[in-house]
């Protein structure tokens, strides 16, 4: 079991649960979650211990996120694709994907990772520049992610009549 199916397991995404997450709201409104953890973090020597509340309400908004909104009447679309794409690539190990996209997808989460280290020490530091250049990489590394899950699900979708069944 790969790391990324641990953390959908985690998040108990069913397939109703992939349905309603493909909403382009549920994926845009997650966004937001990173900053508001990363600000509450860095709040903590003005507010103590009240910096855990914003971090609660986003680790809970990251949970209710995919299940609040409804069925897309529409999944044509960037933001759905991404959505299918992430199962698509959660699924490889049953369904082959093209090799073109392997080595990318895993450079383009390093870079997300690298991110990680910088934030990390911006926060404890209370330093601005290290901390807007790990969210910033953290950010545009997920960004880039999920352009290339819409990338994978277009070369993908005709492969499973499942994938297929995905876009209306």
């Amino acid at each position: 079991m790969t790391t990324e199916q641990k953390i959908a397991n985690f998040f108990q995404m069913t397939d109703e649960v992939w349905s309603r997450h493909a909403h382009p709201w549920s994926v845009l409104t997650r966004f937001p979650i990173l900053p508001l953890i990363i600000i509450s973090l860095w709040s903590r020597t003005w507010i103590n211990w009240w910096c855990l509340i914003p971090i609660i309400i986003a680790i809970i908004w990251t949970w209710i996120n995919p299940r609040i909104f409804p069925k897309p009447t529409s999944t044509n679309n960037w933001f759905s694709k991404a959505v299918f794409g992430e199962r698509v690539w959660l699924n490889r190990q049953k369904i082959e994907i093209p090799k073109h996209h392997q080595p990318v997808i895993k450079n383009i989460n390093l870079i997300s990772f690298v991110g990680l280290p910088f934030c990390i020490w911006g926060l404890i530091q209370l330093n601005i520049w290290p901390t807007l250049l790990g969210i910033t990489l953290v950010l545009l590394g997920k960004m880039w992610f999920l352009d290339r899950m819409v990338w994978l699900y277009e070369e993908m979708k005709d492969a499973n009549s499942e994938y297929q069944s995905w876009l209306y």
